[in-house]
């Protein structure tokens, strides 16, 4: 009975293939005196003549007949084709397939649809090309799977064909997008060594939380579990447990597409110890220095990470005197029984490198010399692992790239060559800022400035100051050239315009007073070493004072002629300033770890009315705790005095209090007050903060997001006060730092703790923020 059926199958097939071939089989070998092509409606005929193996004049046979059919098929344009002859006249008789006239969409919110048309112009579906079912299934599949990397797993496409003039389709890609399917659960079965939210906290994907509207880290991704169990497997690794090995990771969704549940079995096995560290193979530098580099050592808990550490540290070392492929393998010895592990690292140095080129790319805007001029390797001197990684730092903090990779590849022909490509990804250089402070008693203060650190991709920086707030409205004009000179000499013009009057807003805790500022200044520094620079400044000012009937007396009398040595009409002040600054910071906007240190002291020289001299000496320091930690301490002292028997002008006193000083009391507010309550400044300042950084819980390797709790301390003391540390204001509170779209914006909630001292009032602000925006 089978066998009959499969007769049957086999012989429709061959009536069907016969029934297609007999317009071809069933001509008559004739001479084709002229050539007809019926049913063609948008199809040129000479496009079909172009495909025909015939022409007028040859003989046609069976075969050719078959062949042209053959041809006109492949060219997707038809549906059906057919040769025929009407005496000496070879007919080709054609039905078109329709063109696609439009493509639309109904119901797409996730993605724009030019993005979707382009897409569907890669795999053969655009309008006016020729419509193609199987095509257009394959889109159908293709939409689907991108609402399936976006989490929405209950999307819904379907394609409607719409019949349109002239032999022309619509098509209409119906869909229903449905809810984002999100982690509902992730269970860890098999784990006993740690708790399971300690083993969760090394996963980028979590349950839904307070941020993951912004992370996406509660949406499922086959690429962000595969990271997490690599996570996962590396946290067992590095305490020890050589023998982990995952089970099984199994991902099942709800009935209803919105929730998914991930459920990972592992087999922990034993921690382990190490027994033995040995280095085999050929050392071309000493072996101690080697040995150096090898994190570790016998006795400690088996550590992946510090074996990998220990491993780069080996290469590192190698590459600094050029064996840029050196490999170090390390091999194990294991022993179940006592628990142990022993390991012969080889090593293989390779051949010794020379740098042939470096290639510059992804620098649309900016100029080739601006990357360059911050490399440490140079082309035709030995590779030099450390001077690239220099290179690498000194590139990223430009602050011009969102992204900075440096690959080596060996050169092509040549066995002791190697070229260097430095990929770049520029980021938005032009910054828009807005500084804003909030007391729940007072108003909002606003100010800003707009500013190009790479203008026109020249690595020079231009900023405008535009500054509206009620207590001050600036025009300031900043232009640097950070490298005036090939050795790295940058030369600086400052000009400005500044009206400042606090007593038009009553947030501000400063005694009354208004002053006209107009000023110029010029700028050098040189660099000294490879973090460090000195710098060279002079500059003339001359400021107009205005005092009120609420002024204190000590300024009113300042502004008395016969009680003062200065005319207020109009200050002379001609300044020159000299300063040291040293940066080792691994990042301007987030940094971790490294060292920022500056001195600045600056002198009012005659012929200017003003007879001053000040300094100023900051030390922060980044202290890395974990991975993704960091302890931040920083200290200011600021210190000025006049000389030549005059005092100092009041409106050149230091402030402090306020998101970038002391939090939690009102910007400008501590020191000596007058008898309205307000500060009059100081002629010596200190701050002192410390914060501890951490990424927001659920962001994975998100580092936009940072949390922070901070002490802040600091107090500003007039020339007549002696300095006390008992003086000193203090608050805490918990900070966010969040690098956005629209650029980076600060918070901070801050409690004081140390107020009020001597009966003297201070003024305070629980929440206090900065924004700003990148263009």
């Amino acid at each position: 009975m089978l066998r009959a059926r499969s007769i049957q199958r086999h012989a429709l097939v061959a009536g069907a293939l016969a029934c297609w071939a007999l317009p071809g089989w069933a001509l008559e070998p004739f001479v084709v005196r002229d050539i007809r092509v019926e049913g063609i409606q948008r199809v040129e005929p000479g496009t079909v003549f172009s495909y025909l193996p015939v022409r007028i004049g040859d003989r046609i046979t069976p075969e050719l007949a078959d062949e042209a059919v053959r041809r006109l098929f492949e060219t997707g344009f038809f549906r059906n084709v057919s040769v025929e002859r009407d005496g000496d006249v070879l007919v080709v008789v054609v039905d078109e397939r329709p063109a696609i006239g439009e493509i639309l969409f109904s119901g797409m919110k996730e993605f724009e649809p030019d993005q979707i048309k382009k897409a569907l112009r890669a795999i053969g579906i655009a309008e006016a090309r020729i419509y193609d079912p199987a095509l257009v299934r394959q889109a159908e599949q293709e939409l689907k799977r991108q609402y399936l990397a976006k989490g929405k797993y209950a999307a819904q496409v379907r394609a409607e064909v719409v019949p349109l003039p002239r032999n022309r389709v619509a098509l209409r890609f119906e869909i229903n997008e449905g809810e984002v399917a999100k982690i509902r659960e992730i269970k860890i079965v098999g784990a006993r060594a740690f708790a399971e939210d300690d083993l969760l906290d090394q996963f980028q994907l979590t349950t839904p939380g307070w941020f993951t509207w912004y992370t996406k880290a509660d949406q499922y991704s086959r690429e962000k579990l595969s990271q997490d169990l690599e996570n996962l497997r590396a946290f067992y690794m590095n305490q020890g447990y050589l023998d982990f090995r995952i089970e099984s990771a199994n991902v099942a969704i709800s009935p209803d597409k919105r929730d998914i549940f991930i459920t990972i079995a592992i087999h922990e096995g034993k921690p382990y110890r190490v027994s033995g560290v040995k280095l085999t193979g050929e050392f071309p530098v000493p072996a101690e220095e080697l040995v150096e580099r090898v994190q570790l050592k016998p006795g400690d808990t088996y550590s992946r990470e510090k074996l990998e550490q220990s491993i780069q540290g080996i290469t590192e070392r190698l590459g600094e005197e050029g064996y840029a492929f050196a490999n170090v393998t390390p091999v194990p010895q294991i022993d179940r029984e006592k628990q142990t592990v022993a390991f012969a690292l080889a090593v293989d140095p390779g051949r010794r490198m020379y740098v042939r080129r470096i290639e510059i790319a992804g620098n649309s805007k900016t100029r080739d010399e601006v990357i360059r001029r911050e490399l440490r390797q140079l082309e035709g001197e030995w590779y030099n692992v450390a001077k690239l990684k220099k290179s690498k730092e000194r590139v990223e903090r430009l602050g011009y790239f969102d992204e900075v990779r440096v690959d080596t590849q060996p050169a092509p022909e040549v066995s002791d060559q190697l070229d260097v490509k430095v990929q770049v990804k520029e980021r938005p250089t032009g910054n828009l800022m807005i500084g804003a402070g909030f007391s729940s008693a007072e108003k909002l203060v606003l100010s800003g400035s707009i500013s190009q650190e790479n203008f026109l991709g020249t690595g020079k920086s231009v900023s405008l100051g535009l500054d509206t707030s009620k207590a001050s409205r600036t025009f300031s004009l900043s232009f640097t050239d950070p490298y005036y000179t090939i050795d790295g000499v940058s030369v600086g013009y400052d000009l400005y315009h500044r009206t400042y009057d606090p007593s038009n807003v009553s947030s501000l805790y400063v005694s009354s007073y208004k002053t006209k500022s107009l000023g110029a200044g010029i700028r050098v520094g040189w660099p000294i070493a490879e973090e460090d620079r000195i710098n060279f400044g002079l500059s003339v000012d001359r400021t107009e004072i205005v005092t009120y009937d609420t002024s204190p007396q000590r300024y009113i009398d300042f502004c008395t002629p016969g009680l003062s040595e200065y005319d207020c009409g109009g200050i002379l002040t001609l300044a020159a300033t000299a300063g040291w600054a040293r940066d080792t910071r691994d990042s301007r906007l987030l940094p971790t770890k490294g060292i920022y240190q500056r001195l600045v002291g600056e002198i009012d020289l005659p012929p200017g009315d003003v007879k001053l001299w000040r300094i100023t000496a900051q030390h922060q320091h980044w202290f890395p705790v974990t991975r993704k930690t960091a302890l931040m301490l920083n200290a200011e002292f600021s210190y000025q005095k006049a000389y030549g028997g005059k005092a100092v002008p009041f409106y050149r006193n230091f402030y402090a209090g306020g998101i970038t000083t002391v939090r939690g009391f009102a910007a400008s507010s501590l020191g000596l007050k007058d008898e309205y309550g307000d500060a009059y400044g100081g002629t010596r300042r200190l701050i002192l903060n410390a914060e501890y950084f951490f990424p927001m819980p659920g962001s994975g390797s998100d580092q936009s997001f940072r949390w922070s709790v901070f002490v802040d301390s600091g107090y500003v003391w007039g020339e007549e006060e002696k300095m006390r540390l008992q003086d000193l204001r203090v608050s805490a509170g918990v900070g966010l730092t969040w690098v956005s779209p629209i650029g980076p914006l600060r918070f901070a909630v801050a409690v004081p703790v140390r107020k009020d001292i001597n009966g003297v009032p201070d003024k305070t602000e629980r929440f206090q923020f900065q924004l700003g925006a990148v263009f």
